[in-house]
């Protein structure tokens, strides 16, 4: 009793602090000197139509950095406790399932090259489309997702994963350091031409960034649920 009272009391003080915040809240007249920065330099300094891709690969692109790495490391963490987890005796093991149908094989083999295609559109175009790598790196990793859930016995290469990753990784972070040696900072995109604003081949490196992230997080996504299935069958 005394437990749903201190929980019904934290959600009404909640519920009181954010109804003050929606009762209370006033819209900006302008944007701030950050958000003006921004909507009337990107086009010049960047080359980039999306601004919001702009701002997560270039100007913080040392934030973006550490969450590409706390993603890795949380398929790192995920794939050590699957690894020591074993299921029970009783459990019900993946083999033990029946075989898929054939419309599900054929319709597997059919989205899958679509899926990836389209995954790889979208963060090649994340510079001019709403889009990026880590969308595109989501939608990679659903192509596997589908795999498993049409096949649970598939087996994948978690060397090739792993290459995948650590190359995607390592790169990033070299194109980060070419842009601190020969442009104006880390994740300066300026280390290729900007060419013509608005084409696929233009933004300087952006495109090739926004590759680079949408490889390595379809990688540890790919990498989190191939482990999964494996213990699942254990």
């Amino acid at each position: 009793m005394v437990k749903k009272a201190i929980a019904l009391a934290l959600i009404l003080g909640l519920g009181l602090i954010f109804a003050a915040l929606l009762l209370g809240y006033a819209p900006d007249a302008a944007l701030n000197e950050t958000a003006a920065y921004y909507a009337t330099r990107t086009a010049d300094e960047i080359g980039a139509q999306n601004i919001v891709t702009a701002i997560i690969v270039t100007y913080r692109g040392l934030d973006t950095l550490g969450e590409v790495t706390v993603l890795f490391l949380t398929a790192a963490i995920v794939g050590l406790v699957l690894s020591r987890t074993r299921a029970g005796d009783n459990a019900p093991r993946l083999s033990d399932l029946p075989p898929p149908g054939e419309l599900l094989e054929i319709g597997t083999k059919l989205l899958v090259p679509l899926i990836l295609l389209f995954g790889a559109y979208v963060f090649i175009n994340g510079h001019l489309t709403p889009g990026g790598g880590f969308q595109g790196g989501a939608i990679l990793a659903s192509a596997i997702l589908l795999m498993l859930l049409t096949d649970p016995l598939r087996r994948s290469s978690h060397r090739l994963i792993s290459r995948i990753e650590s190359s995607a990784g390592l790169f990033y972070v070299v194109i980060g350091v070419l842009g601190a040696a020969l442009a104006g900072g880390f994740l300066d995109n300026r280390i290729l031409p900007l060419g013509e604003f608005g084409a696929l081949f233009s933004a300087g490196a952006i495109p090739v960034i926004y590759a680079l992230i949408g490889l390595k997080v379809g990688a540890e996504f790919s990498s989190m649920m191939v482990s999964l299935s494996e213990t699942e069958d254990e």
